[in-house]
């Protein structure tokens, strides 16, 4: 891959040479080349390639549906690399897998705990935002989860972005069926609360899930930076520096 330099940037093919622009990277251009998609698919000295592909795919099937179990919360926290850091992820999880065989390695038989701590924006991170204390945890019996804030001191607790005023804390479980593609959520959200120094209440945010789920379950937890204008808030710079993370994980049964 090589950037394009000069004042005229071209996309399209020339020469066996394709031309594109990244919203990340700008304009780039490479050589086409690679092998012939049809001996990949036949030819069985590709074999381990097949496999590696069924694998990445299902880890991307997975992602993706965590992702859309997310989505009114990745709505305003996400970067432009998200996808792709989250569907590495998700292959690490894959291949975690002990029991199947190569190639049918998938996430359900594999380690749903290798996503704790995930951050779902680069840009804010949950673990460089907020520094107040927290505790987390999974009842799937009853099908309950808990977040539990203690009071502490948004000036001295919360490393906010320029222009801010307020922020909300945000909460969500997620109970994510990877075989059938469904899921069960829940979520909570704080009033918005001012940044400044004095104490917040304690707060405890339950979301249900299915009682007796044998899917795997997530919690994250996040903050929303918000601006307030003559009585209305409004979303800080489009959330680019609102923060959401995997802080709880429970693989299933």
């Amino acid at each position: 891959m090589a950037r394009q330099k000069g004042v005229l940037k071209f996309q399209g093919q020339m020469g066996g040479v394709s031309f594109y622009k990244t919203a990340e990277d700008g304009f780039l251009a490479r050589e086409k080349g690679g092998v012939d998609a049809d001996r990949i698919k036949n030819d069985p000295s590709f074999v381990r390639t097949r496999e590696n592909g069924a694998e990445f795919g299902r880890a991307g099937a997975a992602g993706k549906l965590l992702r859309t179990a997310l989505r009114s919360l990745l709505l305003d926290v996400a970067d432009s690399r998200m996808t792709s850091r989250l569907t590495k992820e998700m292959v690490k999880v894959v291949q975690a897998d002990t029991t199947s065989t190569r190639g049918l390695r998938n996430v359900i038989d594999g380690e749903s705990e290798l996503l704790l701590g995930f951050e779902f924006n680069q840009n804010g991170l949950l673990s460089q935002t907020l520094f107040a204390p927290y505790t987390s945890a999974i009842n799937r019996v009853a099908g309950t989860t808990v977040v539990n804030i203690p009071a502490f001191v948004p000036g001295q607790s919360i490393a906010a972005p320029q222009g801010a005023t307020h922020f909300k804390l945000v909460a969500e479980a997620a109970e994510v069926d990877f075989e059938n593609g469904v899921y069960v959520i829940s979520n909570q959200s704080s009033a918005e609360i001012p940044l400044n120094n004095v104490a917040t209440a304690p707060a405890a945010m339950n979301n249900p899930v299915t009682p007796a789920s044998t899917h795997p379950i997530f919690v994250v937890l996040g903050i929303q930076f918000l601006q307030q204008v003559n009585g209305a808030f409004y979303s800080l710079k489009n959330g680019a520096f609102n923060a959401l993370a995997i802080i709880t994980v429970d693989g299933g049964v």
